[in-house]
């Protein structure tokens, strides 16, 4: 947060965004944090992150420095030197106050203040002070004003309206017409009208889609084409700024910057102090504040093969088994229930699973098991998950189900609701391009709400989000809901992913196990012929006789039967023309609301 004697205002997270938006949990009362020596940020309020050179055996340090930017330092131990290996702001510009009242942040090509027209540098020596205005403010009703436009810039916050869809006229007017609006930003195109009431936290960036106007008297002898005024040939200050507190006197002297900077650095040796204390001295420690502790270190990390060994009893109860290994219920000491998978037939070399593991602990969505860390000693290569209560899909769809387990409607369409976010998550939003390649209804598993989770995703292949495709060695997925492209040998896309839930799509509305049609060989006779089928069903406008399980007893939501059975068979055509699934979530949400209506029957 800037923080000022008159004005305030947060800038990070983004104020704009909500605690979950922002990846933060407002469900948080311990208020905990570790630094861990592998270089591992983890905060009991969701945020997480990690060094650029993680690993061990490497000092790193938080601190907030004079610029309002949050960054971690790793030790260069053999030149002594601090590199910065994380950042919480990318673009320095996105720091409230950083050039002050009435200064526009901007790159040309590194950072520097400017004024905006009609303004002057306060403090020539120090541009972080801001600008002050060249003109006497007047709200006399003879005075005329003018705008000069500053195009993609904008001024956050400290708003005196906010219109949409007007036109640029009438935003005009509007801040004509009022004593306190120094400026206004206008969006074209959307006619985003914001009439500022301060000039504080400007900027200007080829990224903004709109333009600032100042409003200055008609009479200044300012240029309209520049935009900004500065002065070249001073050198530009971005570091130390005391006007970022509050301190605006130019008669202070430098002696102010090193008296804070000593008070800081005694903040930050008594934090040090204070951590140090706090994790091996656990005496004096609240209840509360342990429980947040145990929480914030029980997120991903490394265990060793006697811990698994110990929480699983000797691997004694299996829960589970599949092509990549074998899955094992244990227990830990703080009476958490996990899931341990021993893998088996791993190709990667030490490298590559680390780098791995790397990738798939940062991955967090509702309807993806959760991973908490990994084994790797030797040969001995395990995954903890969390415990997902109740059985695979499967289980509760295909077969001889009893009526208390048989899936209802609405649970199925919440069931593949939930898949294709997980996948699209998978797909589009991670860090990295991951492509599960066995998409099926033994890997989603569902919890004790229904809600589905996504399992053994991350292991078959991580691709660059720069690549359209890749080439893997061998075939991987299950026979019945492999893509054709894995046997014409064709580059593979997120694309098998689709394909694969169009199948799962269809089994959850038939409750048959459809991919069971595909012979050996690899022909898709029986599913070929069923998806010709269902195509006449949905011309014909009947999907009640042939489609829907009859185990429902005709009680299903008609128009999201549809929505589905189109979906499935879209996502089973040629590769280019699959939907992605952002557009799958998108067409299944149109019909989500339906789903809150008494289920009917025909």
């Amino acid at each position: 947060m800037y923080g000022g004697p008159n004005i305030s205002s947060i800038y990070w997270p983004n104020p704009d965004h909500t605690a979950f938006d922002n990846g933060r949990t407002t469900y948080n009362s311990s208020r905990v944090a570790v630094l861990d020596t592998e270089g591992f940020f983890l905060s009991s309020d969701g945020l997480n992150f990690k060094a650029s050179d993680w690993g061990t055996r490497v000092k790193r340090r938080l601190t907030i420095g004079y610029d309002g930017n949050l960054r971690m330092y790793s030790l260069n131990a053999s030149t002594g030197s601090w590199i910065v290996s994380w950042e919480a702001i990318a673009v320095m510009c996105d720091v409230h106050g950083i050039c002050g009242q009435n200064g526009m942040c901007e790159y040309s090509p590194s950072l520097r203040c400017s004024c905006a027209p009609g303004y002057e540098m306060t403090d020539p020596q120090n541009r972080n002070k801001g600008c002050q205005p060249q003109f006497n403010k007047s709200c006399s009703k003879t005075e005329q004003f003018d705008f000069i436009k500053v195009p993609h810039s904008d001024c956050y916050g400290f708003d005196l309206t906010y219109n949409q869809s007007i036109t640029f006229a009438d935003c005009e007017k509007t801040c004509l017409d009022s004593c306190s609006c120094l400026a206004f930003t206008y969006k074209t195109g959307t006619g985003f009208c914001y009439t500022k009431a301060l000039l504080f936290n400007c900027y200007r960036s080829s990224d903004f889609l709109g333009d600032n106007y100042i409003k200055v008297p008609k009479n200044m002898e300012t240029s309209k084409q520049s935009g900004l005024t500065c002065n070249p040939g001073i050198p530009v200050v971005v570091q130390g700024s005391a006007s970022m507190y509050g301190m605006d006197d130019g008669n202070k002297s430098y002696t102010t910057y090193y008296v804070f900077a000593a008070i800081l650095g005694a903040i930050v040796l008594l934090f040090i102090g204070t951590s140090w204390s706090f994790l091996y001295s656990k005496q004096n420690i609240p209840k509360s504040m342990e429980a947040g502790y145990r929480m914030v270190m029980s997120q991903f990390r490394m265990f060793t093969y006697r811990e698994l060994r110990e929480a699983t009893g000797k691997f004694k109860e299996e829960i589970g088994r599949g092509a990549s290994g074998i899955v094992y219920r244990g227990v830990f000491e703080d009476k958490r229930v996990v899931a341990v998978k021993k893998l088996t037939n791993i190709s990667h070399s030490e490298e590559e699973f680390w780098a791995e593991m790397n990738i798939i602990g940062r991955i967090n969505h509702m309807n993806l098991v959760r991973m908490w860390g990994f084994c790797s000693e030797g040969q001995h290569k395990l995954l903890v998950y969390e415990y997902v209560e109740n059985e695979s899909l499967d289980k509760f769809i295909f077969g001889d189900v009893s009526t208390e387990r048989l899936l209802s409607w609405s649970q199925r369409f919440k069931i593949a609701l939930g898949t294709a976010r997980g996948l699209a998550y998978l797909h589009h939003e991670c860090l990295e391009w991951v492509i599960h390649c066995d998409i099926k209804p033994e890997n989603i598993l569902l919890s004790r709400d229904f809600e589905a989770k996504i399992a053994d995703f991350g292991l078959a292949k991580l691709s660059k989000r720069d690549s359209s495709s890749f080439n893997l060695a061998h075939m991987r997925g299950t026979m019945g809901y492999m893509a054709p492209e894995w046997a014409l040998n064709l580059p593979i896309n997120a694309k098998v992913d689709a394909y694969s839930y169009g199948v799962v799509l269809l089994e959850l509305v038939t409750g048959s196990r459809i991919s069971s049609g595909i012979a050996v060989d690899g022909k898709e006779v029986q599913l070929t012929q069923f998806v010709h089928a269902v195509k006449e069903l949905l011309e014909s406008g009947d999907v009640k006789d042939i489609l829907v399980d009859t185990r429902l007893n005709c009680h299903f939501n008609p128009e999201q039967v549809t929505v589905m059975a189109k979906l499935a068979l879209s996502c089973l055509e040629e590769r280019n023309s699959r939907p992605t699934m952002n557009e799958t979530v998108r067409a299944l949400l149109a019909c989500e609301d339906h789903d809150n209506h008494p289920a009917y029957s025909w």
